[in-house]
């Protein structure tokens, strides 16, 4: 039997910030919310500080609301982050982790009882399709948006990489299976930021072994298909932000960000040259930068 690890959720703030050169002060004011949904299944999410929440963050598939903890602690704003549907500590979607439509109309109602007069909605991967997919069903919830690395037709190098970590084992008999995995196929992270991924977006069973909390999120051959939004990005009428990453894991590439200008007329860029597609977790402390500065010209 492997060694059983303590885990505090609430516990790893300070590593984060040593990691990223920020000050720490203290533990920050974080608390873990539930929302129910009305049909038995609850939407859970993280509560940064005390003040209406200025943004939303929702995160990628198959991870979970820690992902932005540095990018948090360096925002120093109130927030909420969401666990999609079928991730982290929130209930499975009504028709599945991978189906955009109903997933974001139960993130909206997270949002209005959450984050009700938040200013930007920040989405990363197939948050940042969740995100479109919000700004179908309810556009008075996003009044400006940021998508990070990702477009309707992200597929770039680093797409079959994450759909390939994706498909792997479920579960793995130690922590050390499952760090060296992990190390794999994040090559752009370092060891220890991905140490405490593991331990907010996995669980450690009683013998010892360690399963995602993400529910299966592909199958083998699956590649998801986000052309039809590209019409919804054509209808955006809200300041829209794409936050790409240079290094070769992103998603995407020249051509999508080219479709993106063309398409989205509230449409802007910026280029992180030092991130591939996790630029949360590559420079999160740049990326809070960015964010503060697009939320501060509103």
């Amino acid at each position: 039997m492997s060694e059983l690890i303590d885990y505090d959720e609430f516990g790893l703030f300070e590593d984060n910030a040593r990691e990223a050169g920020l000050a720490y002060p203290g533990p920050p004011t974080v608390r873990r919310a539930a929302v129910d949904l009305g049909d038995g299944r609850a939407l859970s999410a993280l509560v940064w500080g005390t003040a209406p929440a200025e943004f939303v963050f929702l995160h990628g598939g198959g991870q979970n609301a820690h992902t932005w903890d540095t990018v948090a602690l360096a925002l120093g704003r109130p927030l909420v982050a969401i666990d999609l549907p079928g991730h982290g500590h929130s209930d499975a979607g009504r028709h599945g982790s991978r189906h955009l439509e109903s997933n974001a109309a139960d993130v909206a109602t997270a949002i209005r009882e959450l984050a009700p007069a938040a200013k930007v909605v920040v989405g990363m991967s197939w948050g940042g399709m969740t995100l479109l997919a919000l700004y179908l069903h309810a556009p008075d919830l996003v009044r400006t948006g940021v998508l990070v690395d990702v477009t309707p037709g992200a597929g770039g190098p680093g797409a079959s990489a994450i759909v390939e970590f994706l498909n792997g084992p479920e579960t793995f008999p130690n922590f050390d299976e499952i760090l060296a995995r992990t190390v794999e196929y994040n090559p752009t992270r370092t060891e220890s930021s991905l140490r405490r991924g593991i331990l907010h977006n996995a669980r450690q069973l009683p013998d010892g072994s360690w399963v995602w909390r993400h529910r299966r999120f592909a199958e083998p051959d699956w590649r998801p298909d986000f052309s039809p939004y590209w019409d919804v990005l054509s209808s955006v009428e809200v300041p829209l932000l794409l936050v790409r990453g240079m290094r070769p894991q992103s998603v995407v590439d020249d051509a999508d960000e080219a479709e993106f200008l063309a398409r989205c007329r509230t449409g802007s860029v910026i280029h992180v040259q030092e991130a591939g597609h996790s630029v949360q977790g590559d420079t999160p402390v740049e990326l809070a930068r960015i964010l503060a500065a697009f939320a501060d010209q509103r």
